[in-house]
């Protein structure tokens, strides 16, 4: 079964995140996305997350409809901060049956090379690359392993999204339905 494993701080998910999870489920050859939450990316600080479990949450409500995409939190029993290429190994030893595939942007296949023991992950493992239109092909981007789509992309961010939550700005529309539910009922992001 090919999984495609999409990392992120989902700090929090927001309808990109999906489109793109989505898009590579219906354009490529994968038959499901698992949306990992990573408790810690070595490359980004931690102190702006929320919670693990308030982002695995609203990662659980926004894919709870769709069963190509599921929630993942098999990074938040290994060491932090987290390497893919140490989740990778846990995940092929946990599940043999899977064959997994990265997705990531193109930027941060530009950063690959900062990664710790990039070159397994590269050689090893196919990487699907969501780049904006008209973007140039991004390091890495004659690699074998690597497939470029261009994915249907808007301009939302989560950093834009923890914003409008501080001014007291609606995000609706910008996260999907359950998560602006939940959102909203909350004080998540206000501060």
């Amino acid at each position: 079964m090919q999984t495609g494993l999409f990392f992120g701080s989902f700090n929090p998910i927001h309808i990109g995140h999906l489109i793109i999870a989505n898009h590579m489920v219906e354009y490529g050859d994968l038959t499901q996305v698992w949306m990992v939450v990573s408790p810690h990316n070595p490359l980004k600080p931690k102190k702006t997350l929320a919670r693990d479990f308030d982002r695995l949450h609203l990662v659980r409500l926004a894919v709870e409809d769709n069963s190509n995409l599921r929630a993942s939190n098999v990074e938040f029993d290994l060491p932090q901060p987290s390497y893919t290429v140490d989740t990778l190994a846990y995940l092929a030893d946990k599940f043999p049956e899977r064959k997994f595939t990265l997705i990531m942007g193109g930027d941060n296949l530009a950063s690959l090379h900062k990664w710790k023991n990039y070159e397994q992950i590269l050689e090893h493992y196919p990487i699907y690359v969501y780049q904006r239109p008209g973007a140039e092909k991004p390091v890495f981007g004659a690699h074998p392993n690597v497939r470029i789509f261009e994915a249907p992309l808007l301009h939302i961010s989560a950093t834009y999204i923890r914003q409008a939550r501080k001014e007291g700005k609606s995000v609706r529309y910008l996260v999907p339905d359950p998560v602006f539910e939940y959102l909203d009922g909350s004080d998540m992001y206000k501060k």
